[in-house]
C-alpha cells in the first residue's frame, strides 16, 4: 500500500486548504484512513479518520473546522479545513491500517505517506 498526500500549502487565518490522500492498493475500500500531524519539536498528533464504514472520528482541536471524506471510487481521501488558525501549522500525514476501523493512535497504522506542510500565517 502506498500513500501520496498533496494539497498543502501557506494560507491565511481564517482561511481553508483541501488536503488530498491518493491510496494505492486493491481493496481501498477496507482500509481505515486517518490523518495526523506533526509540528516541530512536538509528537505526530491525530487529526481525524474515516473507517470503511465512512464512519468518522475527529480530534477535538478540529472538531467543526474539519470534514474528512473518501471516495472510494478514487481511492482518495480528503481533508477539508476551513477556519484554519495558526495552531494548524504542521505537516500533515495521511495513514491507513487494515481492519476497516480508525484509532486515534499512529501505533495502529502500518502505512503512512510523506506528509505535505501546511502554513498558517496570523
Amino acid at each position: 500500500v502506498q500513500l501520496q498526500a498533496s494539497g498543502g500549502g501557506l494560507v491565511q487565518a481564517g482561511g481553508s486548504l483541501r488536503l488530498s490522500c491518493a491510496v494505492s492498493g486493491k481493496i481501498f475500500s477496507r482500509y481505515g484512513i486517518a490523518w495526523f500531524r506533526q509540528a516541530p519539536g512536538t509528537e505526530r498528533e491525530f487529526v481525524a479518520g474515516v473507517a470503511w464504514t465512512s464512519n468518522t472520528l475527529y480530534a477535538d482541536s478540529v472538531k467543526g473546522r474539519f470534514t474528512i471524506s473518501r471516495d472510494n471510487a478514487k481511492k482518495t481521501i480528503y481533508l477539508q479545513m476551513n477556519t484554519l488558525k495558526s495552531g494548524d501549522t504542521a505537516v500533515y500525514y495521511c495513514a491507513a491500517r487494515m481492519g476497516g476501523d480508525v484509532y486515534a493512535s499512529t501505533k495502529y497504522y502500518g502505512y503512512w505517506g510523506q506528509g505535505t506542510p501546511v502554513t498558517v500565517s496570523s
